[in-house]
């Protein structure tokens, strides 16, 4: 069963959306805030998250920040609830790297409709990542240096931190390997997975491993 974290700071709005969600055959975890959102979030990653913008403490934009910093929320499917419809508002949402957007007051079928076409995406594209890991499987890549990596736009470190990685490395091992903080590991992450145009370690790991396995 799916799991949807809704974060939504109106009551009765909260009741109606998880009852519409729960009747379709969805788990849902509720926070009444951005902050509980997020904490919750981490210490059980759902599947999809649903959030309102404007809330007290947090608002929804600072949650999507938030939880994409951290590696084990960074690629969870985010759509934004708001009673706001401005264009200004949807760039704002998308930038940070919000999957959809829904003005409410939404209807059942708008929010269940948007809600299963997210997941038929994560499923295609899980699909899709599988057979390129499995191509990968018959890669033979070189790890005696990284710099071959830094073709791919990448700086000496964030390479060294992708050849890593390519070998199945955590992030606290890396830190060990390279003599330096986990959190700045975790930085280097952040800022090399949007240069590789990826989401997350499996799809860097193949684009490393293609780089890699090319001979002179």
């Amino acid at each position: 069963m799916k799991q949807i974290l809704l974060i939504e700071d109106q009551p009765v709005m909260r009741r109606n959306i998880q009852t519409i969600l729960e009747m379709e055959g969805f788990n849902v975890v509720v926070a009444e805030n951005g902050r509980k959102g997020v904490t919750a979030a981490q210490a059980a990653p759902p599947d999809l998250i649903l959030c309102d913008v404007m809330m007290p403490e947090l608002d929804g934009y600072g949650v999507l920040a938030a939880l994409r910093e951290n590696e084990s929320t960074a690629t969870i499917p985010f759509i934004f609830l708001t009673a706001k419809g401005e264009k200004t508002d949807l760039r704002t949402g998308m930038n940070l790297g919000a999957d959809d957007y829904l003005a409410k007051p939404v209807s059942s079928e708008e929010l269940i409709a948007a809600v299963h076409a997210r997941f038929d995406r994560q499923r295609a594209h899980d699909l899709r990542l599988e057979k390129k890991v499995g191509e990968a499987s018959g890669f033979n890549p070189d790890f005696s240096t990284a710099k071959p990596l830094e073709k791919l736009g990448l700086t000496e470190r964030e390479a060294e931190v992708l050849l890593w990685v390519a070998q199945g490395k955590s992030n606290g091992d890396i830190a060990i390997l390279l003599g330096t903080a986990e959190s700045t590991v975790k930085r280097h992450l952040s800022n090399l997975f949007p240069k590789l145009g990826v989401e997350g370690r499996n799809a860097a790991t193949v684009r490393a491993l293609e780089i890699l396995s090319q001979r002179k």
